[in-house]
């Protein structure tokens, strides 16, 4: 079997953890210390974050989107399928060393879709872009931390809690979507959503599709 290469480190700002990218033939790898956040063989999970989120938009003819998290580039990827040529898609990355890899080694993974006209990138914590838009966005789409469960960085605890979901709710436009991913369930998070004044419904999906594997993350839709 083929060892694992580093190919790339960076500190996570704000928090001073360290994200490292790794590879193996065709495979890769972005890690926390040593605990694996995304690997390029599972992202069937972060396929249907986008899936589920723009089926309840993309009837929309110019729907204006936000993605929390831009990883190996499935969900954006995935969210650019159903979507008209005149969405907008907005993807906010926290770590530029992130974006840098989705330019370059992972670029091919989806099909890069940093490159499509619709998308733009913005380089910080989705937490204040949500802030400062009221009804801004159809879709809010959340594949942040480990989920509510966060790991690598406190703030995100805001961005899970119920002043952070308020303030989704209010930069959502009409009848617009709250899609959160999460590496497993959490109860107290489909009540806070419920609180916050979504209708809440939560979703167990495979992480690789088509596989005969047990498992599963959990995507919540709030609207």
């Amino acid at each position: 079997m083929l060892a694992w290469k580093h190919l790339d480190s960076s500190t996570i700002p704000g928090q001073g953890g360290t994200i490292h990218l790794y590879c193996r033939g065709d495979e890769f790898s972005i890690r926390l210390d040593n605990y694996e956040l995304m690997n390029s063989r599972l992202h069937g999970s972060e396929d249907s974050l986008a899936e589920l989120a723009c089926a309840g938009i993309n009837h929309r003819s110019a729907p204006r989107v936000l993605i929390g998290g831009l990883g190996m580039g499935y969900t954006l990827a995935a969210a650019l399928v159903p979507l008209s040529q005149k969405a907008q898609v907005v993807v906010a990355e926290l770590v530029p060393a992130v974006v840098v890899w989705n330019r370059g080694p992972l670029a091919q993974l989806a099909g890069s879709p940093l490159e499509d006209h619709r998308v733009s990138v913005c380089e910080g914590d989705v937490g204040e872009i949500i802030r400062q838009q009221k009804r801004g966005f159809d879709a809010i789409l959340l594949d942040v931390d480990n989920g509510p469960e966060g790991l690598t960085r406190p703030e995100n605890d805001r961005l899970y809690g119920l002043a952070g979901l308020n303030d989704a709710r209010k930069a959502l436009r009409s009848g617009g979507v709250l899609a959160v991913w999460s590496a497993s369930p959490d109860k107290k998070f489909s009540q806070r959503l419920t609180k916050a004044g979504f209708k809440v419904e939560e979703v167990q999906v495979k992480a690789r599709k088509g596989s005969k594997g047990k498992v599963k993350h959990t995507i919540w839709l709030g609207t």
